[in-house]
């Protein structure tokens, strides 16, 4: 599984679809555009949310051929890879404070055949990552304090994300992915592009106003890359 990193993807976070009809969700939301699928996993224990299972996943991996990206925000995400690996994951991604020995499952995930990922909150500093770089294919950057969807973007986590991609370049792994999740929208997806962002954590912008707009919101984003007169300051 590739990633051309020559222009940004997005990624659709099902977070925020309509539970209720979920399959169907997943199906339009990959007619309508987005590059990714994203799935949220919270336990109601390293985050403050309950979403859903391996189960789950297994149940909707037939509505699309995109990549599933799944994000594990769950204490001690190693006793679960197997699980959302058997049920279709292509990107296993786990939090650096939730896994006592995260080289060691990211080591493993990559053994797997898929990409492993590793995530940081907005109070977890870049520094943190150094020695993990060596054993991921993706850093997941949290815009916000993980749980909930709907957030704003807070401002210091571009200026983290920046940093984290001169540090990747610094250790020449230009092929690890810089991945953004909260508060993207058209106001400042150009700016997060400009600042690293490879791949585009979407969910509130595009399922909000129902299908009808969901590929009008893909665009729009898409659409707003480089939109100079479309940028936040921050």
């Amino acid at each position: 599984m590739k990633i051309n990193k020559n222009k940004p993807k997005i990624a659709a976070s099902i977070l925020s679809a309509d539970f209720s009809i979920l399959g169907k969700e997943v199906k339009d939301i990959d007619k309508a555009g987005a590059d990714i699928i994203h799935i949220d996993v919270m336990d109601g224990s390293f985050v403050p949310n309950i979403t859903i299972g391996p189960d789950v996943v297994s149940s909707i991996r037939n509505y699309s051929k995109k990549i599933f990206d799944v994000h594990l925000m769950i204490k001690n995400p190693a006793n679960y890879v197997d699980s959302f690996y058997k049920a279709g994951a292509d990107i296993i991604t786990i939090h650096l404070e939730a896994d006592n020995y995260p080289i060691r499952t990211l080591q493993y995930i990559k053994n797997l055949g898929i990409k492993a990922g590793v995530s940081i909150n907005p109070s977890t500093s870049e520094e943190s990552l150094r020695y993990i770089l060596d054993y991921c294919d993706l850093v997941l950057i949290m815009l916000v304090n993980p749980g909930f969807g709907g957030q704003k973007t807070i401002p210091s986590q571009v200026k983290k994300l920046h940093n984290i991609k001169n540090m990747i370049s610094e250790k020449n792994k230009k092929n690890i992915l810089l991945e953004v999740d909260g508060g993207v929208n058209v106001n400042n997806f150009s700016a997060l592009v400009e600042a690293g962002a490879d791949i585009l954590v979407a969910g509130s912008s595009i399922f909000n106003a129902g299908k009808k707009m969901y590929n009008k919101n893909i665009k729009n984003l898409r659409n707003s890359w480089k939109r100079s007169d479309n940028k936040e300051n921050f």
